[in-house]
């Protein structure tokens, strides 16, 4: 029994479940399937992919041109920005390249 003088008991705020964070494969194939969806053609590769503190980014290559012969056929380099849950945040275009072009390092 109780006397009705008992300290009230504080609950804490309800607190919402952390989003698991996806494997590195998981968020390669969600980087893919998401940017083929918005851009309406399929990546060809996906060159990098990082951890950050909001989630995921990836730096994935696309045809943009198909050209013949395929050595002067036009890609672009898109960066791709997903939460942990693999949802996609942002994607920006960035540089445009042929695909015989190799990086020179910083020249």
């Amino acid at each position: 029994m109780t006397n009705g003088h008992e300290p009230e008991k504080r609950r804490s705020p309800r607190q919402e479940p952390a989003e698991e964070r996806l494997s590195a494969p998981e968020a390669m194939r969600s980087a893919i399937e998401q940017l083929t969806e918005l851009l309406g053609r399929a990546p060809e590769s996906v060159s990098a992919l990082k951890p950050t503190d909001e989630g995921w980014e990836a730096q994935v290559e696309v045809l943009e041109l198909e050209r013949i012969p395929q050595t002067t056929s036009v890609m672009a380099g898109y960066r791709v920005v997903l939460d942990p849950a693999g949802k996609l945040l942002a994607y920006e275009r960035g540089r445009r390249y042929t695909r015989a072009q190799v990086d020179r390092g910083n020249r």
